[in-house]
């Protein structure tokens, strides 16, 4: 199940029920990208990219059920009977994924990812010396030059960060249309048209639908927030039929590998695809390969 507020709250966590007391310095810590409750005596943080356990507790399981009812109440949701995994997007923002025995098998966990409350820009990656200058003026070069981008990496590598900042370089008139599971992306420009999936709710829709539908809506800009499955292909021929400069990220471990399982994610659609005809929708896969 997932539930998300209409809009975030303009006070972000606002005034915060005395439930959340245990973690409530925490959800206010703009320095944490994520919390992890494992349990009521087990709660870590990450901040810059390392995990670390936190001296924070609950008295006990019950404490901590309290505390979940109150952070899914906050959205306006309730925790069901037999439900086991749920997950919402906060007033703030964030996204919590919450999960309950039986499926958690030691006790009830909820992980809490924040996200920045001023999005990253191209200039802030220069700063933290995740990008140098040249590498990013290449990067600026590509955005304005309308080519596709691929962005890849493993989990919290920071690729939604930079497909935040390389989206930053897109034109204030161009009209951005986003797709994604749940809404990460947070662009400044003026039109913006935010799709989202809400994977798991009554009201759910593929990407694979949404990349299709976003193709009608006359978009300047085509931006996935990343590629799982069979709407690769979608993305793909979006990008060969005159949506150039889209962009998007996919979980791999090296350049070569992200173009493998963008062949592979291709397969998932259903459609019975030679892969040299898959290959051919990719710019600079060598064709000669299999």
């Amino acid at each position: 199940m997932i539930l998300a507020p209409a809009l975030p709250a303009a006070d972000g966590m606002g005034d915060m029920p005395t439930e959340l007391k245990p973690i409530s310095e925490l959800l206010r810590d703009p320095s944490l990208t994520e919390i992890m409750v494992n349990g009521p005596d087990a709660i870590y943080v990450e901040r810059g990219g390392r995990i670390l356990l936190t001296d924070r507790r609950f008295e006990d399981e019950n404490q901590l059920m309290t505390a979940i009812d109150a952070l899914v109440s906050s959205v306006g949701g309730r925790l069901k009977a037999g439900e086991s995994v749920l997950e919402a997007r906060l007033p703030d923002g964030s996204r919590m994924t919450v999960v309950l025995p039986p499926v958690a098998v030691d006790g009830p966990m909820v992980t809490i990812r924040r996200f920045s409350a001023t999005p990253y820009e191209i200039g802030d990656l220069i700063r933290f010396g995740t990008l140098s200058v040249e590498a990013a003026a290449f990067l600026q070069a590509c955005v304005r030059a309308r080519v596709n981008l691929l962005i890849s990496g493993g989990s919290s590598s920071g690729k939604t960060t930079l497909l935040n900042g390389l989206a930053s370089c897109i034109a204030g008139d161009e009209r951005i249309v986003t797709i994604e599971e749940a809404a990460e992306l947070r662009l400044q420009q003026d039109h913006i048209c935010r799709l989202e999936s809400l994977p798991g709710s009554e009201r759910a829709v593929s990407l694979r639908q949404l990349v299709r539908h976003a193709v009608r809506m006359r978009p300047d800009r085509l931006i996935v927030g990343e590629v799982r499955g069979g709407e690769a292909l979608d993305m793909l021929q979006a990008m060969n039929t005159g949506h150039e400069g889209a962009m998007t990220t996919i979980h791999a471990n090296s350049p070569r590998d992200a173009l493998a399982r963008l062949e592979t994610l291709v397969l998932m659609a259903g459609i019975e695809l030679p892969v040299r005809a898959i290959r051919q929708q990719i710019p600079g896969r060598d064709r000669r390969q299999g």
